[in-house]
């Protein structure tokens, strides 16, 4: 973090030599330390964003508040230049959950930050932030990372009010601007309820070991696991976003591209249960069968993880006089009726599976079902 795929125009000032004679030196320099400064020079945002913008799809940049290599941001979150004040006192910095360990020799006392260094370091991020908000057009979210500290936080609220002039429509993320954000990012793992949080989510979580690029096809986690997340996670009214990186020449693994595909055949069939739908109540029906709902409320999708074979039994869906059931890619209405409190839907057997990882039963009705509160 501290490379910049863009034509920015801010320059960084300090910076550290690792070789220097003696140990490691924090010393002064004057260069942008971005892609246009390399054999490449191309605005690698510019040209991502106008691609986006020919297929349609929204723009999301992402962007760590801390600078790694810009000495002037020492020592936020996990910034190699550690200071004794942060060693004495971790907290100091604005980073919950983490403890900072010393990345130097015990013998390199890391000058503190100067008030010169520190109104340096807010003006550049504040110009790099209006940059990528100002310079391609309409940006519809932002995802912050990492914790700058409470002590530049009176001038981070300031920056953040800025941002919000610049694109009145833009979606931050909470990530070291709290209430100020507006959408939660659980990483790694599928939130168990949907009372989770009372702002919009969405879980990100590698899809290999992490978020970077990986090397060994076997850490893949496959199709079949993102369609089971990418489930849950939309029954309970978060969204899923799969992370991988590409290696030193851009492509995608073999084995991310294969998993991706497999994923994207599953949705071309039952998107309509995924896409622009809401929560029903209850989000689930055991561990294998989630509920969405269409926005207006005339259908209800039961996505089942396993295959109900004769009969699929619910409890949570009504039946009623105007319901219709069917399955997602079979050309087929399913003969249904009530069997005490439970719904059963018959599965004839010369009815073929149409997915092999999970399928979805559309239910319905002429008139809305019960809202979900």
């Amino acid at each position: 973090m501290g490379f910049s795929l863009f034509d920015t125009r801010t320059r960084v000032k300090r910076r550290v030599n690792w070789t220097a004679s003696g140990g490691p030196q924090i010393e002064d320099c004057d260069l942008a330390y971005s892609v246009m400064q390399t054999p490449f020079k191309r605005d690698i945002i510019g040209e991502l964003c106008d691609a986006a913008r020919k297929k349609e799809l929204k723009i999301d940049f992402y962007f760590s508040h801390p600078d790694w290599y810009d000495a002037d941001f020492r020592p936020y979150s996990y910034h190699p230049l550690q200071t004794g004040r942060v060693s004495r006192c971790p907290d100091e910095y604005g980073t919950p959950g983490y403890h900072l360990e010393l990345h130097q020799s015990p013998n390199w006392n890391v000058e503190e930050r100067s008030p010169v260094e520190t109104e340096r370091m807010v003006q550049r991020h504040r110009a790099q932030l209006v940059e990528l908000l100002s310079n391609y057009g309409k940006i519809d979210m932002l995802c912050l990372d990492m914790w700058l500290g409470k002590d530049v936080w009176p001038q981070l609220r300031e920056t953040i009010k800025l941002l919000r002039k610049i694109q009145p429509d833009i979606m931050l993320r909470i990530r070291g601007i709290g209430n100020y954000g507006d959408y939660n990012t659980p990483e790694g793992v599928v939130p168990g309820d949907p009372s989770y949080t009372d702002m919009p989510w969405m879980v990100i979580y590698p899809l290999a070991r992490s978020f970077s690029y990986d090397p060994d096809a076997s850490f893949y986690k496959g199709g079949e696991w993102i369609i089971k997340n990418l489930v849950d996670s939309v029954a309970k009214g978060g969204n899923f976003m799969i992370g991988i990186g590409p290696d030193e020449t851009g492509r995608f693994h073999p084995q991310a591209v294969k998993d991706l595909e497999s994923a994207g055949e599953w949705l071309k069939v039952n998107g309509e249960a995924i896409y622009a739908t809401r929560p029903f109540d209850p989000w689930c029906e055991g561990p294998d069968i989630f509920f969405t709902r269409s926005k207006d409320s005339l259908s209800i999708y039961a996505i089942c993880l396993k295959w109900p074979e004769r009969f699929l039994r619910l409890k949570s869906i009504q039946p009623r006089d105007d319901l219709k059931v069917s399955l997602l890619g079979a050309d087929a209405n399913l003969e249904w009726r009530s069997e005490g409190h439970e719904l059963w839907v018959e599965i004839p057997e010369r009815l073929s599976k149409p997915e092999k990882y999970a399928w979805t039963f559309k239910f319905d009705f002429h008139k809305p079902t019960v809202l979900y509160n």
